[in-house]
């Protein structure tokens, strides 16, 4: 018997964008690869987000965003997430996202950014090197 606990990954797409083929084609390529996945849907507040991530009990957030709102919308997915004592859950940014944008997104939290074509392996792998996956038999006890 697997008693890994499986990551559990949302997908939000916070702001106006109204296209999400990129955020349905992570979102289940990553089920594939044998993630969990939450994917929100269109047109999400920042709080929403935030609220799914801590009431789903997910290990990592993944934004995209096309529609040149990172920045701000990532900021505030972060802050809300702080203020939800949920700043343990890891923060992904995928999307349209200019090169100088990328160090900006880092310095305010972000652990990753996945511009447009990034292969979903990649995305995977890199969730996998920074998230530890925990059996029921593996807690510490502190």
């Amino acid at each position: 018997m697997n008693t890994e606990k499986r990551v559990r990954v949302l997908v939000g797409k916070p702001g106006l964008d109204g296209h999400d083929r990129g955020a349905q084609v992570i979102a289940y390529g990553l089920r594939d690869m044998g993630f969990e996945v939450v994917y929100t849907g269109l047109r999400q507040k920042p709080e929403d987000i935030a609220r799914a991530a801590v009431e789903e009990d997910v290990d990592v957030v993944g934004l995209s965003i096309l529609s040149g709102s990172h920045l701000a919308m990532t900021r505030k997915v972060i802050e809300k997430l702080a203020e939800m004592k949920a700043s343990d859950i890891m923060v992904l940014v995928g999307g349209v996202i200019p090169e100088e944008d990328i160090a900006k997104l880092k310095e305010i939290g972000v652990a990753g950014v996945f511009t447009a074509g990034t292969p979903v392996a990649e995305i995977a792998e890199f969730i996998r090197s920074h998230v530890r996956n925990q059996g029921p038999d593996s807690q510490s006890v502190a």
